[in-house]
């Protein structure tokens, strides 16, 4: 029983083996940790491995299905989580070399809910620091590398996760996507990510940590099907009270709303935000996608995306934001920071309070023009990236003979999306002539998480690209 098709297994598949006694929770952490180990040297997928804790997870779940005791939704499931989130006992490196032998003592809400549902953690994954990066690299060790092509990057922030979801290194992961972070990795990595709207799911870093605004981070899951990650967003979604800006209803309530079929939508589309240049391999892809929808019943129209000179005021609020938690690393251990996240702590700090609210001024105007499209539209369709995968630390500066900025030149249709505050996820749609993944957006409305989840799974459903995995690692 216990091969390799099954570290691709869907929760739902895995949940059944587990309550049918087919397969015990100790049988599946013992096959990923071994996975791991095998394959985590080529990849770097993860900064931590908690096989003993794991281990100790699964014989209590183990137990408590032999007394026929109730394990939660999520009960016997190896799940990995972005090393941005706390665990308590767990080292949380936040990709940092400052924080290398930190172990908490509390978790995040994330965590806390994970584990309320049953979830095993096998470890932590690789970010860049503090997630300052499209890609994953740091000074912990080696770039985190694609199961596609282990010459190329993953992604980042959410790199590792990404990598070790589709590796089958675990069954599901936590991301985080503060600006494209869960979004960038899933098309890299060809697998699904989603950024939900902004407040769904609550944010907290720990009660000594400084208390700051969260403007555009999310957490979300990054996964093999839609079903998966609708299984773990639903458990993380939520209000809390320490986070008082998260979206005060239950799950229950939010996700209830039956969505409307495929062949009632309308849907927008743009292959290019402010005439953004992107590959030819991308646009094909993407208008192939296009056809599909169409043919699902949909009804597309290819409109004007505009968002403007936008991202300096995007990086200048993300940035002024990072400082005012972090900025005491730039006095206490320079030496140990990386070149980017230096640069950027140092960027933040020279962000004056005029310049904030004008860039929030200006994230209102963005809000507003989607909020035009979308007075029409049922949902839009991009591409995720503008490349696919680039080579292991080295973004490009060029596309289709275009210069673009190396730093974020790559993902000109992600940052918006976190600035307007809306939900939107990455879907695979092919794959380039190197047989590179390529990843869809998919835009909803605020709030729209259940109607998007719907549309994606129509689109996994005609396409099967989900179900494609490295072929080394199967």
């Amino acid at each position: 029983m216990l091969n390799n098709n099954l570290a691709f297994s869907s929760i739902s598949s895995l949940k059944k083996l587990i309550h049918s006694k087919e397969i015990s929770p100790v049988e599946l952490v013992n096959m990923f940790v071994e996975r791991i180990q095998k394959y985590n040297p080529k990849l770097n997928a993860f900064l931590t491995v908690s096989a003993e804790k794991a281990l100790i997870s699964a014989k209590k779940t183990e137990s408590a299905i032999l007394q026929n005791q109730p394990i939660g939704p999520l009960g016997g499931i190896p799940i990995s989580v972005k090393d941005l989130e706390l665990t308590e006992g767990i080292t949380t490196t936040m990709g940092s070399l400052i924080f290398k032998d930190r172990i908490p003592s509390e978790n995040s809400i994330v965590v806390e809910r994970l584990l309320a549902a049953g979830a095993i953690i096998l470890g932590k994954t690789n970010t860049p620091e503090f997630g300052f990066l499209g890609h994953t690299k740091n000074r912990l060790g080696d770039d985190c590398r694609n199961p596609w092509n282990t010459k190329l990057s993953s992604g980042g922030s959410s790199g590792g996760a990404a990598s070790a979801v589709a590796a089958g290194l675990c069954v599901i992961s936590t991301g985080s996507d503060g600006g494209g972070s869960s979004r960038i990795p899933a098309s890299f990595c060809g697998v699904f990510g989603i950024k939900p709207t902004q407040g769904l799911v609550p944010n907290f870093f720990g009660s000594s940590s400084t208390p700051v605004v969260n403007l555009f981070s999310q957490a979300g899951p990054i996964s093999r099907s839609v079903d998966d990650a609708e299984i773990m967003l639903k458990i993380i979604s939520g209000f809390d009270k320490r986070d008082p800006n998260s979206i005060a209803i239950t799950p229950k309530e939010y996700f209830s709303t039956e969505s409307l079929p495929i062949k009632n939508l309308q849907f927008a589309w743009s292959t290019s935000f402010d005439n953004s240049p992107i590959s030819k391999n991308v646009k094909a892809k993407v208008l192939d996608a296009i056809k599909i929808f169409e043919n699902l019943g949909a009804t597309g129209e290819e409109v004007e995306i505009n968002v403007g000179d936008l991202f300096e005021d995007f990086w200048g609020m993300f940035s002024a934001c990072a400082h005012a938690k972090l900025g005491l690393l730039l006095e206490k251990t320079p030496h140990l920071l990386t070149d980017y996240a230096k640069e950027s702590l140092e960027y933040g700090g020279k962000i004056s309070g005029s310049q904030f609210a004008q860039s929030l001024g200006k994230a209102n105007i963005v809000k507003n023009k989607f909020a035009s499209i979308f007075a029409k539209k049922d949902f839009i369709v991009t591409p995720t990236m503008a490349v696919t995968a680039f080579p292991a630390g080295n973004p490009p500066n060029n596309i289709n003979g275009q210069q673009v900025n190396k730093f974020w030149g790559a993902f000109p249709f992600t940052y918006p999306i976190n600035v307007a505050g809306l939900p939107a996820v990455s879907i695979p749609c092919g794959f380039s002539p190197e047989g590179l993944p390529v990843g869809l957006q998919i835009i909803g409305n605020y709030g729209s998480e259940a109607r998007l989840l719907n549309i994606s799974r129509a689109f996994e459903s005609h396409t099967k690209y989900l179900s494609q995995n490295p072929p080394c690692f199967e």
